[in-house]
């Protein structure tokens, strides 16, 4: 099996801000270890219309856990999002929590193709949580469920145009006849 197409973790830096130490834990199976960080979001989280603001705050909440192939880390997390509403085009604001769950594993024996590593007693949370954000962001967030969008005829928002809003609508096989119409009531008139 290529060691390549692991999620092996080469040489963490025990002071990046996604990097988690397991030292105190040891290799006792039913040692925990629960915490709470506020952590900058990685970049690029975003899907389409909405994401997570590069460098926004992210609070977590987590818990290491010893098992017997590795650590078991669960935790929650909750960041600010920010894009445009898919209907009406205007800014959005908005806040996600997601939860996960990743099993870290001490060796690459114990682990199949697809599986975290930890590097030594260090392991990094940072695509578990780009994974678990990713999946939970809306694919065509709203600025409200209500939002009416924008016309199709003219690109006006239909939430500011009024319910008077409309556009004459003329059937394409009529097309035609409807210049010989004001032709026809000019000639009357004349």
């Amino acid at each position: 099996m290529p060691q390549e197409s692991r999620k092996t973790l080469h040489s963490l830096d025990p002071r990046a801000p996604w990097v988690i130490s397991t030292h105190d834990l040891g290799r006792r199976p039913g040692s925990m270890r629960e915490m709470s960080r506020s952590l900058p979001a990685p970049g690029n989280l975003t899907v389409g219309m909405i994401g997570v603001p590069k460098d926004a705050e992210i609070e977590l909440d987590i818990r290491l856990e010893a098992v017997m192939e590795g650590v078991l880390v669960t935790g929650t997390a909750r960041a600010p999002l920010s894009g445009e509403c898919s209907r009406c085009l205007d800014p959005l604001t908005s806040e996600i929590e997601v939860g996960f769950q990743e099993l870290f594993f001490y060796s690459a024996e114990d682990a199949a193709e697809d599986d975290s590593l930890l590097d030594g007693e260090l392991l990094d949370l940072e695509p578990t949580f780009r994974d678990a954000v990713v999946l939970a962001l809306p694919l065509s967030p709203v600025c409200s469920e209500d939002c009416p969008g924008l016309c199709v005829e003219c690109g006006v928002k239909l939430a500011e145009a009024g319910p008077d809003h409309r556009h004459e609508v003329i059937d394409a096989r009529w097309a035609s006849l409807q210049g010989l119409n004001i032709e026809n009531n000019n000639h009357q008139e004349g």
